[in-house]
């Protein structure tokens, strides 16, 4: 499990655009029949990505979690953006057609992954944190998720977001998980852009054609910066940078976040003409 080390807002500006993305930028999460997952320093983040195919897929424990099976001091959120498929929890398995999510929480130590159909397996995108209580595993269908509708076409940023842990809805500890769906015609993403020191947010774009690209904004209103972002890629946002993206086509994005608290207004907005 490859660990990222964050660089804090004194040596970012000096970064050049390799170091930006070997620090900031996740790929090759997506392994068709494995399962990959990545350590963050910044608020102990692990994030992975599931593809069972002809065989289920159990959950591993790295070495470098010091811990007894994953979840022992930890809680996972689990979204598909594949085909049908299901995740079992001990005894427990949850089917989870494509845009489904589950909350697992602290102390199960068996997690299984599985695709109903090899040809078009599912993908379990994960995001996990550490969590102080044990909470209900817990089901979210898509129909079920709250959703809320902002932006306006005349500033090309018209969205549904759809919210499936968060405060006052599944229990967690820190984790709060949701995806946005950008309108017909709309291209930005988190436009006003906006901060929140109080915790960090993991960004995986996704249902973006191969050719096309996602700009996603990072750093200071001050002192901007940009990644280039393919189809299931990930951007890790610090507390102190700011997140936004336009796509060149159609495109989705998970967003997941933990830190001091799960207010999803905890925000400090950014005017776009203070962006530099």
């Amino acid at each position: 499990m490859k660990t990222y080390i964050m660089a804090d807002p004194v040596r970012y500006p000096r970064m050049t655009t390799a170091e930006l993305r070997e620090t900031f930028l996740v790929d090759g999460l997506h392994q068709p029949g494995a399962i990959s997952t990545v350590y963050v320093d910044l608020d102990r983040t692990v994030i992975g990505m599931a593809t069972p195919t002809s065989q289920p897929l159990a959950m591993p424990n790295d070495h470098d979690l010091r811990a007894e099976y994953f979840t022992e001091r930890r809680e996972l959120g689990v979204l598909n953006i594949g085909g049908a498929g299901s995740v079992k929890v001990g005894d427990a398995a949850y089917a989870l057609d494509t845009l489904d999510a589950l909350y697992i929480g602290r102390g199960n130590p068996e997690i299984v992954f599985a695709s109903d159909n090899p040809d078009w397996p599912a993908i379990f995108y994960m995001l996990s944190y550490p969590a102080h209580a044990a909470y209900p595993t817990t089901l979210v269908k898509k129909h079920e998720a709250v959703t809320v509708t902002i932006g306006a076409p005349e500033t090309i940023n018209s969205r549904t977001i759809t919210k499936y842990i968060h405060a006052g809805s599944v229990k967690s500890c820190q984790l709060v998980m949701g995806v946005t769906q950008l309108h017909t015609g709309s291209a930005w993403n988190t436009m006003p852009p906006h901060t929140h020191m109080r915790r960090s947010e993991v960004y995986l774009y996704f249902d973006l054609d191969p050719t096309a690209r996602v700009l996603h904004m990072m750093g200071p209103a001050t002192e901007t910066r940009h990644l280039f972002i393919a189809d299931k890629e990930v951007a890790i946002s610090p507390g102190w940078s700011m997140h936004a993206g336009v796509g060149t086509r159609s495109y989705r994005f998970c967003w997941g976040m933990g830190g001091e608290n799960q207010d999803y207004d905890d925000m400090d907005r950014i005017a776009i003409e203070d962006l530099r």
